[in-house]
């Protein structure tokens, strides 16, 4: 919420009027030089001599809507004991220009831009300084010449100069400088790194609605505005140090005077989202509004430019004025009859101060004769608008960190609940599994005795009935089920991945039958490593298929020795366990042998994923097998039938 009054280009600096003639009245070797003699060329007439004029001197006033030249002639005395000190003297211009050359007694003190080249630089923006040596001064009848172009429009022509030691002229230009240049310089910077966080957060914050703690709805068109305007401002105040525009001046004070109004239209737009009125109906025709004040702002500078008269512009900053006292005394009005909404009712005041600001200055400057050394007041109370954006900025961030912590904490809560059901899920399915594993294991321990033990027992039933049997076949059937038996029993005691210890229980409890049988046991058994693919299961077909092979050589083989080896090697499918179980028997012819011993045999060594090798001849029975450690494909099918 602002008011035009800062749209001369010209229009920068401090007062030059009290503040200078203040420190004119109170140091002695200053010289304010207010009488001169001018030659005034308009562009396109020719040469006036105006005779004795009284400064300052405002081209756009006494020359409306035309550009032109002058020369003038100041005079003035030194005492002559400053000038025995031999110390330099400075001039300080408040304002001079548009371009513009300094002369002193005959000689060039400076140049200021091209006098020849119009429309380009523009020096009259800030304060000029020129150092003058001692010895270019006289004691008396000092003639200081001042030529200068001024475009139309461009608030050239020239104030008051001071002349004095430059121990003292300085620092007056300095301070000058400072709020006028340096002042306005850091005004843009400060604009543009506001804008550039609102531009950030406008691309990053979602649209939402209001944040808990706070008043009034969220909305990414607040940011938007805020960029809008702040980088529009920046341009704005920053064309103090851009004495030498990229673009010819009529252009250039159309870029200038919009992005002036952009400001306007932007902080307009700003203080409307702050109150939530953006979400009305009617803020449609406001956002309408607000463009057609940009729009209309480049109508009426380029008019200015064209009609060469800078009524146009008045008029446009009068209205402007005119419809933003209007709307702050609103916007003011609305905010103290909700006190609540701390925001608002600050921005509602700064608001209100800015047109203030703006209206004075647009009364000063544009109104008011002899406004040439007039500095505009509404730049330094515009700040006042990036202060209040970071402090709602920081406000909708403290309350989001808010609400987010609490999510966190409503977060941690259902986390914490939701572990406690699983733990109980989890007991639960723990529970499950351990009832179906006792379920399995004996529905293993039942098939174990039923295909070894069980068998064994039906052999020796058939055996007794048909009384064909002698009663060393009848032992013979009998162990075997009884072995078998505690084979189970030992299997279930032993880790299904440990080999080694599978095979010592097979020659513990093998070992005296095959002494008894006049066989002699050669074991030959390496310390093998786990097999930890190996499960309950393929440890039973393991030690069932090894239990047979040595069951045949007692039964069928009539062998005198038997040899056992186990130890880790290398096959075709890698990194392997090598058993190897090999009799001195009498062997047999697999091809006319069929049975379902050695089928059995196969189909184990298939489910192991192993390969099943067997040897006979009238030597004796050699039975290889190859168990791989890290199965990577099943092996392929085994070529030798099966002996029963």
């Amino acid at each position: 919420m602002v008011v035009a009054g800062f749209l001369d280009a010209g229009a920068t600096g401090v007062p030059a009027g009290a503040g200078v003639a203040d420190a004119v009245g109170t140091t002695t070797g200053v010289q304010e030089l207010s009488a001169a003699r001018a030659v005034v060329r308009v562009m396109g007439q020719e040469p006036v001599v105006l005779g004795p004029v009284t400064l300052p001197y405002h081209w756009d006033r006494a020359h409306v809507g035309h550009s032109g030249q002058a020369e003038f002639e100041l005079r003035f005395d030194a005492p002559g004991h400053e000038l025995a000190q031999g110390e330099p003297y400075g001039i300080y211009f408040p304002r001079i220009g548009n371009t513009a050359e300094v002369w002193l007694n005959g000689t060039l003190l400076e140049r200021l831009g091209d006098l020849d080249r119009p429309n380009t630089a523009d020096y009259a923006k800030g304060p000029q300084y020129v150092t003058v040596p001692p010895q270019l001064i006289t004691g008396a009848d000092n003639r200081l010449i001042i030529r200068l172009h001024a475009d139309k429009g461009r608030r050239g022509g020239l104030a008051r100069p001071l002349l004095g030691p430059q121990a003292e002229v300085r620092p007056l230009y300095d301070a000058t400088y400072g709020m006028r240049v340096e002042m306005s310089v850091i005004i843009a910077v400060f604009s543009l790194l506001v804008g550039s966080l609102a531009l950030a957060l406008w691309i990053t914050q979602p649209e939402g609605g209001p944040a808990r703690g706070q008043v009034g709805p969220q909305s990414n068109a607040l940011y938007l505005a805020a960029f809008l305007a702040e980088y529009c401002w920046a341009l704005r105040v920053g064309d103090v140090m851009i004495h030498r525009p990229p673009l010819p001046w009529p252009i250039w004070n159309v870029v200038v005077t919009a992005a002036f109004a952009g400001w306007i239209a932007g902080v307009g737009w700003f203080c409307h989202c702050v109150a939530g009125w953006h979400q009305r109906p009617s803020a449609r025709w406001v956002k309408l509004g607000l463009v057609a004040l940009v729009a209309s702002s480049v109508l009426a500078a380029a008019m200015a430019q064209l009609r060469g008269n800078p009524v146009w512009l008045t008029v446009w900053l009068g209205m402007a004025n005119l419809v933003f006292v209007a709307y702050a005394l609103l916007y003011l009005w609305r905010a103290l009859l909700h006190p609540q909404d701390r925001t608002r009712l600050v921005v509602g005041l700064i608001g209100t101060l800015n047109v203030v600001m703006g209206v004075r200055d647009w009364m000063a400057i544009r109104l008011v004769a002899g406004s040439l050394e007039v500095n505009t007041w509404i730049r330094y109370s515009s700040v006042l608008f990036g202060l209040a954006l970071l402090v709602i900025m920081i406000q909708r961030f403290r309350a989001a960190s808010q609400h987010a912590r609490e999510l966190t904490q409503q977060l941690s809560e259902r986390v914490a609940a939701r572990e406690q059901e699983l733990a109980l899920s989890y007991a639960k399915l723990e529970t499950l599994a351990r009832d179906q594993a006792r379920q399995q294991e004996r529905g293993r321990i039942l098939k174990d005795m039923h295909d070894g033990v069980g068998v064994h027992l039906s052999t020796a039933i058939r055996q007794l009935r048909s009384g064909a049997a002698s009663s060393e076949e009848l032992l013979r059937t009998l162990t075997d089920s009884l072995d078998q038996l505690k084979l189970s029993i030992d299997a279930m005691q032993v880790e299904p991945s440990d080999v080694g210890a599978m095979l010592a229980g097979l020659r513990y409890r093998l070992e005296p039958r095959l002494r008894a049988g006049g066989i002699t046991l050669h074991w030959t058994v390496d310390e093998l490593p786990p097999l930890a693919r190996l499960d309950v299961g393929d440890a039973r077909n393991l030690q069932f298929l090894l239990f047979g092979v040595i069951s045949n050589v007692l039964q069928h083989a009539q062998a005198s020795h038997l040899s056992v080896s186990a130890q880790r090697d290398h096959g075709p499918e890698g990194a392997a366990l090598h058993i190897v179980i090999e009799d001195d028997g009498q062997g047999f012819e697999p091809a006319l042998t069929p049975g379902k011993g050695l089928q059995a045999m196969h189909e184990r060594a298939a489910a192991l994923m192993a390969r099943l090798e067997l040897i006979s001849s009238s030597q004796g029975t050699r039975v290889e097998l190859m168990l791989p450690i890290d199965v990577a494909r099943p092996p392929a099918a085994p070529n030798a039938p099966a002996r029963g």
